[in-house]
Parts: C-alpha cells; structure tokens; sequence
C-alpha cells in the first residue's frame, strides 16, 4: 500500500460508506456469540493441542485424589498395627502421583502455549488488518488510545488469561467433577452432604455474575481512555508546551487514572465479597459433613478412615472453587477484551470490487457534512483531466481539506459523488485504490526502520536502484550526506529528519507508487522559508505528467498550477488559470495581493 497521509477531524459524527452516522468516540463491541464465533476457527486449527491440555488435566485430577485416599486408608489400618511398611507404601503412591500431576502440569502448560498464544497472535493482526481495511477516515472517528489499546492491552489480557488463568481454570473444573465423584463413592450419604454446597455456591454465582460483568466492561472501558489520554499526552507534549497547558492535560489524564484506578478498587472489594460468601458455604459443609461422618462411624457403618477421606476431598475443593470464583474476574476482565477485539475484527467492511481505470477525476454535486454542523463542502463539480494540475486556495475552514480527501477516495461524501475513469471510488478496495490515488498532507510519518525502506512502503519489492531514483527526481540529495546514507535509520528513536527532508520522503514514497492521480494537502507548509523552493520543486516533479489535486499553502505554488480553485465556506468560487483571475479581480486577486505584496 502506498504512503497515504491524511489529517484528523475534530467531529462528533461522520457518515460512513452507507451514509450512515458514525458515532465518534470509542470502537464498537462485539456481541458475546460473535466473540466465541471469531476465535474458535483459530482453536480448531489446533485442536489436537486442545486434546492434550483436556488431558493433561483429567490426568492431574485423578493423581490429585490419590493423596486423601492414601490417609484414609492409613487411618483404618495403622491404630494398633506395628507393620509400618503401610507408610512406605503409601508415601510412595503420594510421591508417584506428585511427579505425574507435576508432569501433566508442565506438559499442559507447554501445549497450552502453543495452541493459545498463535491464536491471540492472529487476533491481534485480525484488528490491525480490519482496521486498515475500513480506512483512515472511518478509524479517525473514534479515540486513537482505544484502538491501541485493543491491539496492545486487551490482546495482553487475553494472552495473560490464556497462559495462567486457563491452566487453572481446566484443572479446577477437573479437580471439583472429580473430587465430587470421589466423595460420592467414599458414601453415598457423605455425596449427599456434599451437594449442600451447591446451592450456596450458586447463590454466590448468581449474586455476582450479573454484576460482574457491567464492572469488569467499565474497567476496561475506563483503562482505553487512560491509554488515549495518555497517548495524547506523549504525542502532544511539543503543543502543550508551546502553549504552557501542561497542567490542564495533565488534569485531565490524572482524572481518567483516577477514575479507572477507582474502578479497579471496587472491583477488587466485589471480588472480596464473592469470597467471603463462599467461605461460609465451605464452613457449613464441611461441619457437616463431619458431624454425619461422627453418627455413622458410631453406628458402626463406615469406618474413620473413610470419614477422613470424604473430609480432605471435600477440602480439597476449596481451593479448586476458590480459583474459580477469584479467577472470574480474570475471565470477566478477559472476556471483555475479547469482546473490544472482536468488534474491531466484525466491523463490516464494504463490498468495494470495482475497478479503476486510468482516466480523469470527477468530483459530481459533491457535499459533505461533519455531523449536525455546516456542510464542509455545498454542491462540488470538478473534473481533474489526467497530467492537468489544479490548485485550490482559500481562507481556513473553506473546504480545501475535505475536498481532498473526497477527492483520494478516504471520505465518502454524503452527498454526490467522486469517480476515476468513471468508476466510483466508494466502490473500489482501498488497496486498488491506493494504487492510482495518492494522498499526502503536511502531516507525514516516518516509520522506525531505514530511509530506503520508509521510500519503498508502497512497493516493499522495489530495488534499491528505483528507490535511489524516487529520491533523486525529489532532490533528496541530502540522503548520501547521512551516516549511512539510505541505510540510516529514522523515525522514532532513529535520525531525526527536519520537516522539509519527512515531506521530501513522503513525495519520495508518492514517485515510487507511480500512481495516475497525486493529491497534496498542503504537503509543503511545514517547510518554512528555508525549503519552501525545493520543496514545491520535489513536489512539482512528482506531479509532472500526473493528474493532481493540490491545496495550496503559499499562492506561489497554486500560480504554476494549470487552473486554480478559489474556495469559500464549501463552494467554488472562482476557477481559472492565475493570469485569468487576476484579471477578473476577485477574491483570488484580493488573496494575491495579500500574499505577493507582502514578499
């Protein structure tokens, strides 16, 4: 795909490709079924490990009951024996059954691995390719820090969940249907004591389920916008700064801290709860089964022994349940990140198949509207013919930058319609579309990797020859100067770049995509006096021969154009080549003699 730069709207809604409103704000949810529905193809894929991990954990129950089994019986047979090779015996069955739990829990551990972590790993890239399909303009509605935080935090969560949680989780539920069976073939009646446990259990489940849930959604609700105002925060510290409004946004991410640390205390308080409830039903049933067990071995119908094994079975399951009702909230919290996660994966994408063929770019009875507000551009006709370069120039808030994302394709406009070569660009795969229509703004990115590969980001099989040839028709000639010249690495952490030479690598990317159309979005302004010349010459020889759309930040730019658009409050104004309007004295002559005689 080809370097696409386009800027950020500040709107409430926006309408999508159906031409409905999008919400802006935080991404949507998946619902439950889809949730399961999403990740389950990925576990089949590896089911044989899902086998072994069921397995492994039946085998580490069964090994568990060994122990209370072993005490029981030594119970009935040490009082009076002086034969203590029943000790012997038995320490030796408890230690083989500790090796063989050890054993089945490091071999689950292991295959747990590798059936989970691949899968959250395609998670991840599922949101990260969805995202890209649906478009930079559709993912600038919402909150950048909730999409990183799906990608980064929740598949963090669920990775967590699946390599320490769900090894617990198989072995408690293994551990409770098993030791349920034992205590039921120790006595029939001591089985019947035990399942007085359940409904108390079950008052404690149906008490916290239904609250669980709407806390442990809030909490991660509350975690993606502390990343996104924490990641506004890093990435804006240069405006703040400049305009000393540290503490306000510092107010403001202290705030959503607070509140999703206050958060977190209460749901730890509601998991305490949830505790106290089930230590009262195991308080309860074990006394009774205690006191049934002290009736029938005095009525001589079950031995001590027995008693004792029944007791430690039932002890045992303390901890297994425990587990379960303590890890719910891991589950909970777990399950709401696979719920972010599949929303972005489920977010429908449109069906775009058409496609393009070179001819010129048609703008027809074009508007568009950012939510309720004004119409950012009113009944827009244009048609770009290919090579013909049109400048468009106008007051701020004119339009200019809707219409150039209009015009590349990245905003489907509410009204009208924008075609190349008479083809719908709504109807068209962003790929393909990419592939002819090239945008770049004046906010451009440097990826963390070398300048040769940041210029080869639209063909990443481009030859180090092409790449060298796109930086030399820009003027890049500053590159063979770095310390190690193509090879040097930029972007974050790497070789700072100055704002003229990230544009002239931007421009770079835009000759090697080779596409039919160029838009630039005032792709020169950051330059200053300096670069200005070179800059508007890079882009000139990336324009040449191509059709191009570019909004003008300095009238010298849009006078070397072939036709000139004057913009004001959505509307074309005025069109005509730079001699024709001056002579018709109107508000781009005005605009000329602002800006030609202030030189």
């Amino acid at each position: 795909m080809s370097s696409t730069d386009t800027g950020t709207h500040a709107d409430t809604t926006t309408p999508d490709s159906a031409g409905a409103l999008v919400t802006t704000g935080t991404l949507p949810l998946a619902s439950g079924r889809e949730s399961l529905a999403v990740p389950w193809p990925l576990l089949k894929e590896r089911r044989l490990y899902l086998i072994l991990v069921c397995l492994t954990g039946l085998v580490a129950s069964v090994a568990g009951l060994v122990a209370p089994w072993v005490i029981g019986w030594l119970v009935d047979v040490l009082p009076g024996s002086q034969n203590y090779t029943a000790v012997w015996v038995g320490a030796g069955a408890i230690a083989a059954a500790g090796i063989v739990g050890a054993g089945c829990a490091w071999a689950g551990q292991a295959w747990l691995a590798r059936l989970t972590e691949p899968t959250v790993a395609r998670l991840r890239e599922m949101v990260m390719d969805r995202s890209l399909q649906l478009g930079a303009a559709q993912m600038e509605t919402t909150e950048t820090g909730d999409l990183v935080s799906r990608v980064a935090e929740d598949a963090r969560e669920i990775s967590q969940a699946a390599t320490a949680v769900v090894p617990l989780v198989v072995q408690s539920l293994f551990t409770v249907i098993v030791s349920g069976i034992g205590l039921a073939a120790v006595d029939w009646r001591l089985g019947l004591v035990g399942l007085v446990a359940l409904p108390m259990y079950w008052t404690t489940l149906r008490w916290y389920l239904p609250r669980s849930g709407p806390i442990y959604a809030a909490e991660r609700a509350a975690f993606g916008t502390r990343a996104s105002r924490l990641l506004g925060g890093i990435t804006g510290s240069r405006t703040l700064h400049a305009f000393d409004a540290q503490d306000s946004e510092l107010d403001r991410i202290t705030a959503a801290s607070g509140h999703a640390r206050d958060l977190s205390i209460r749901v730890f308080s509601f998991v305490t709860r949830a505790f106290s409830r089930n230590n009262r039903a195991e308080v309860t049933v074990l006394g009774l089964l205690l006191v049934v067990g002290f009736v029938l071995v005095d009525a001589g119908t079950l031995t001590a022994g027995a008693v004792t094994t029944a007791a430690l079975l039932f002890h045992r399951l303390f901890n297994p349940i425990g587990a379960l009702v303590g890890m719910v909230d891991q589950v909970q919290s777990a399950g709401a990140s696979l719920v972010r996660m599949v929303g972005v994966i489920t977010m429908p994408v449109p069906d775009r198949t058409a496609t393009l063929e070179p001819g010129a770019l048609e703008l027809s009875g074009v508007g568009h509207s950012y939510g309720e507000g004004a119409p950012a551009l009113t009944e827009v006709d244009l048609t770009v013919a290919p090579g013909e370069v049109v400048a468009v120039v106008g007051s701020t808030g004119a339009g200019k930058s809707t219409l150039a994302l209009v015009a590349a394709g990245s905003v489907v406009p509410t009204r009208g319609s924008a075609r190349l070569g008479g083809v719908s660009l709504a109807d068209v795969d962003p790929l393909a579309l990419r592939q002819r229509i090239t945008m770049v703004s004046q906010e451009v990115h440097s990826f963390a990797t070398s300048i040769v590969e940041n210029v080869r980001a639209p063909r990443p099989e481009a030859g180090l020859a092409e790449v060298r040839a796109a930086l030399q028709t820009v003027g890049a000639d500053w590159v063979d100067d770095l310390p190690a010249g193509v090879d040097t690495v930029i972007g974050e952490g790497g070789h700072s770049l100055d704002p003229m030479q990230a544009q002239m690598i931007a421009l770079a990317r835009v000759e090697l995509a080779d596409p039919d159309v160029v838009i630039l979005d005032e792709a020169t302004a950051e330059a200053g006096s300096a670069g200005a010349r070179r800059l508007d010459a890079a882009a000139a020889a990336v324009l040449k021969g191509r059709a191009g759309l570019v909004v003008a930040h300095r009238l010298s730019q849009a006078a070397a154009a072939d036709r000139i658009l004057v913009m004001e409050h959505g509307r074309i104004v005025e069109s005509g080549t730079h001699d024709e309007l001056l002579h018709s004295d109107g508000r781009y002559a005005e605009l000329s003699r602002a800006w030609f005689g202030g030189e």
